[in-house]
């Protein structure tokens, strides 16, 4: 089984557990920072697993393929959440059945089955690090969480604290010795099979 997708479902589980405490809020507030709700980042968290899965599962050489996961507007903090954790168990299985030799497309560089797993990981983390900002909850990624996605997406992060170098690597925070960042691509390439 693929390390990086078993992680999946661990930044999955991570996620359940950081918002559990807020069901109950209105998650109609912006997630942190963004121009989202908590509820609409929540659906494109669920969107992005589905799409990652979609694109190991049929491996198209150029573009996403033309099919979304869809949040119904009235749906519960808790139904979002459970529709979280369905995303990421699809792309734990995509990338598990997958061949570690699949290439699929993606805007920031063709990839293999765990660099889509180390992706919707990302995705993960920092969309959940948005909404508990949004829902005033107290959260940062776990470091054993981060480690592998800096190593597989952002080769050039800054030594340090995992969680924290994830954060500004996708222009969250500032660090001491570095501004945040106001523009941030992660390298999803891998050569060729």
């Amino acid at each position: 089984m693929s390390q990086m997708g078993s992680l999946v479902t661990a930044a999955t589980a991570e996620t359940r557990r950081a918002v559990e405490p807020a069901l109950d809020r209105d998650w109609d507030v912006a997630a942190g920072e963004l121009d989202w709700s908590c509820r609409a980042t929540a659906a494109h968290i669920a969107d992005d697993l589905f799409s990652y899965a979609s694109q190991v599962v049929a491996h198209p050489a150029a573009g996403y393929l033309p099919i979304e996961a869809v949040i119904e507007p009235g749906a519960s903090p808790e139904a979002l959440l459970q529709s979280v954790v369905m995303c990421g168990e699809l792309l734990r299985l995509a990338v598990a059945a997958g061949s570690p030799d699949v290439r699929a497309w993606h805007p920031y560089g063709v990839s293999d089955p765990d660099g889509f797993a180390a992706m919707g990981i990302v995705e993960v983390l920092v969309h959940t690090y948005d909404i508990t900002r949004g829902l005033a909850l107290d959260w940062a990624p776990p470091a054993a969480l981060c480690a592998p996605v800096l190593a597989r997406l952002f080769p050039d992060a800054p030594a340090g604290d995992p969680s924290a170098a994830l954060l500004w690597c996708t222009g969250r925070i500032a660090l001491p010795d570095r501004p945040r960042l106001q523009q941030w691509r992660w390298d999803s390439s891998v050569a060729p099979s």
